[in-house]
């Protein structure tokens, strides 16, 4: 109860703050803000430790930080009451009806009428700051001025237009990093995973692009005409750097242009890596617009900085990985060992790195066991299709067996709560892998049948295969140490499709190879960087952080540039721009690191308890020692348990209009996970007038 209390005070609090942060973006282009509020503020905040970036310290980058903060103690506060909420009340189911999709083919993909919605305010916002900075600036550009310049009225216009536009590029580049913040408490506050917030950070990341490169083209064009070409060299000691710029824009259009479809299609080691080219580019624009201006954008990559660096750490351990499966569709189980501690809600993905394979690749993958259902042991599921899944099959499979894998991770990220669980029913779609998400929701819902007061939704799964093999899939929705009567509690429903084969396969038996590893003894068992209280964690860094680089930055201000500088902004841009960025840097490190290491005691005691599961078979498994390879029989079909479930179609497509519009009840969640076409096939449906009981959800990985 006092839980729920004190979360009801943080959201009121958080709720004041964020409304308080909307309303300065509203009013900073205009001259109430610029020639009053800032003024104000700073008049008042102006010290000999902070000098005149104070304001912007107080206005724009501690709010923001603190929502950070007090979100990880609300997440941290709810963690356990999400548990006892299987369903939500009506109010949410009508805030259900927002998120159905509105747009389905286009160049912004799916979109959903809550998405569409604030895509529409916050270009809104984009065109007020531009129009206001217009409506206030340009009356005052008259051919007296601009005579006092020397230049023409149109030259000056375009002078102060490049500079307008480059103040709404910063708004796009402000929101930019929250998006791939993965551990950050402010998408799980908004509803939001990861995962699915990558289009909005596509969508700024256009946005952002195009208004710096008009800026850039529109200066370039203003120094040719009036002769000032050499200005594109200048490095200003206490003004605007135009080097700086320039090195920024070069280097966000060599990322830019590396995510081009085709490119990131065909060759995506160089999109992946291009990437990277994000610290010249921010390191850049801090040093052409100096400190002052760039803490405006500073809360959202100060968070990214943090997330960035705990998986850092976090990837420089190797998990124990105890066992694989290997299924006759060219797929694999990989079963590692796991922190009692470490709990998970379904459909959560975590990244996975093979040394043996590639130092460098990282690959996200849905984490398809039960946290409380398997407690010890954590799963993924990789399916062959690409060069670095079809790599980790052919040397698992091949005959000189493989005794250990050096593996890395990082994660585990998705959704805060299981949402899924407030509809009657549930109908998830999958195409071809797309069923490893649902395997998690099925062990979900199998866990929660064991207890007596939850009740589980009915379960529709519509999956499509291509061959027969692929069938083999459907055991895996049983962990590995599962029973069969373990899915009789359930409502399941599954249709099976085979849409390459008219009938079963004449050869079905098939095998599946079992293979238990011998970790190393510095390999440790799967666990959250921060431990079970992550998000407690979290805040903590946050805040000290923080605080941390308040005292150094005063005492740096005070003793080092205050003595030259004396707050007249005459010290060197650049320099300032360096010590802020150092200081930034080793508060989040020290922080960050010391509660790492607090935790790695947690960690050790943890691994010393499972440490005798090293070169030992799951329960129920024959003793294979020393060979540690196993096969045995299973037919191309699922599980003589799932059989009375299953009903499997050869050579058609699922006919999803009718099967969705058949589902009967008041709220049915519509989960999808799968092909492009498919995802916008599931969405057309559900978007059309007669679906006003189906909520559509996709599920999909665009990193």
């Amino acid at each position: 109860m006092e839980s729920r209390v004190v979360r009801a005070a943080i959201r009121l609090l958080l709720t004041v703050i964020c409304l308080g942060i909307c309303m300065m973006w509203i009013m900073l282009p205009t001259n109430t803000y610029r020639q009053k509020w800032r003024a104000s503020i700073t008049k008042r905040v102006l010290s000999t430790y902070f000098g005149t970036q104070g304001s912007n310290i107080l206005i724009w980058t501690f709010p923001v930080l603190l929502v950070a903060a007090l979100g990880s103690l609300y997440l941290h506060l709810g963690k356990n009451l999400n548990e006892n909420v299987l369903h939500s009340n009506e109010r949410k189911r009508r805030l259900a009806l927002w998120k159905r999709p509105l747009l389905v083919k286009g160049p912004l993909g799916i979109v959903s009428g809550i998405e569409l919605a604030f895509l529409i305010m916050f270009i809104s916002l984009l065109i007020w700051t531009l129009a206001t900075y217009l409506h206030n600036g340009l009356p005052t550009i008259t051919p007296k001025v601009a005579a006092k310049y020397g230049v023409e009225v149109w030259q000056m216009k375009l002078f102060d237009i490049a500079l307008w536009i480059a103040f709404v590029g910063n708004v796009c580049l402000s929101f930019l990093f929250y998006p791939v913040a993965r551990g950050s408490s402010v998408l799980p506050l908004l509803g939001l995973t990861s995962e699915g917030s990558i289009k909005y950070h596509i969508w700024l990341g256009h946005m952002t692009m195009v208004l710096f490169t008009v800026h850039g083209v529109c200066y370039i064009v203003y120094w040719a005409v009036t002769g000032q070409i050499s200005e594109m060299i200048k490095w200003s000691h206490s003004d605007v750097s135009n080097v700086a710029g320039e090195i920024s824009l070069l280097g966000g259009l060599f990322l830019w242009a590396a995510t081009i479809p085709q490119i990131r299609r065909k060759a995506f080691e160089l999109f992946f890596y291009t990437h990277y080219l994000y610290i010249i580019f921010v390191l850049f624009f801090i040093l052409h617009v100096g400190v002052g201006f760039s803490l405006i954008m500073l809360p959202g990559f100060y968070l990214f900085m943090i997330d960035r660096f705990l998986r850092y750490l976090q990837s420089r351990r190797s998990v124990r990985l105890l066992s694989a499966r290997l299924l006759p569709c060219d797929t694999v189980e990989l079963n590692f060992a796991k922190s009692p501690g470490l709990s998970y809600n379904p459909t959560i993905i975590m990244f996975l790195n093979v040394a043996g394979i590639s130092k460098l690749q990282w690959h996200p993958f849905t984490i398809s066991s039960n946290s409380r259902l398997e407690p010890d042991r954590l799963s993924v599921i990789i399916k062959s299709e690409g060069s670095w899944s079809t790599k980790l099959y052919q040397m698992l499979s091949s005959p000189s067996s493989v005794d250990r894998l050096e593996v890395s991770i990082e994660g585990p990220y998705g959704p805060a709560s299981n949402h899924f669980l407030r509809h009657d029913t549930l109908v998830m779609v999958s195409g071809g892998s797309g069923i490893t998400p649902f395997i998690s929701i099925i062990r979900e819902l199998i866990y929660r049948s064991k207890i007596s007061q939850c009740k589980t939704p009915n379960m529709i799964l519509i999956a499509a295969f291509k061959n027969s093999s692929d069938l083999t899939m459907l055991d895996l929705l049983l962990p590995m140490t599962g029973s069969p009567s373990e899915l009789s509690n359930l409502q399941l429903q599954i249709e099976a499709f085979v849409t390459r084969e008219k009938q079963p396969a004449s050869d079905n038996s098939k095998r599946v190879r079992s293979i238990w590893f011998r970790p190393h003894q510095t390999d440790i068992p799967m666990a959250a960087i921060l431990g079970p209280n992550s998000w407690l964690w979290l805040s903590a860094i946050v805040s000290s952080s923080f605080i941390m680089f308040l005292i150094l930055i005063g005492i740096i201000t005070r003793y080092y540039i205050y003595p030259i500088d004396h707050n007249k902004n005459d010290f060197s841009t650049a320099i300032r721009a360096v010590l802020h960025i150092l200081v930034i840097c080793f508060s989040i490190a020290v922080t960050a690191s010391a509660a790492v290491f607090w935790n790695k005691r947690q960690y050790a005691r943890e691994a010393k308890q499972i440490q005798n599961m090293d070169g030992q078979t799951p329960e129920g498994s024959p003793d294979l020692m020393p060979s540690y390879n196993a096969d045995r029989e299973l037919e191309s079909l699922p599980h003589q348990s799932l059989a009375e479930a299953t009903k499997i179609h050869y050579g058609e497509r699922p006919d999803l209009k009718r099967m969705l519009f058949d589902c009967k009840g008041s709220s049915i969640g519509v989960l999808v996970c799968g092909p492009k076409k498919l995802r916008h096939d599931v969405a057309a449906i559900c978007s059309s007038g007669p679906a006003q009981n189906l909520h559509f959800e996709s599920i999909s990985f665009s990193w």
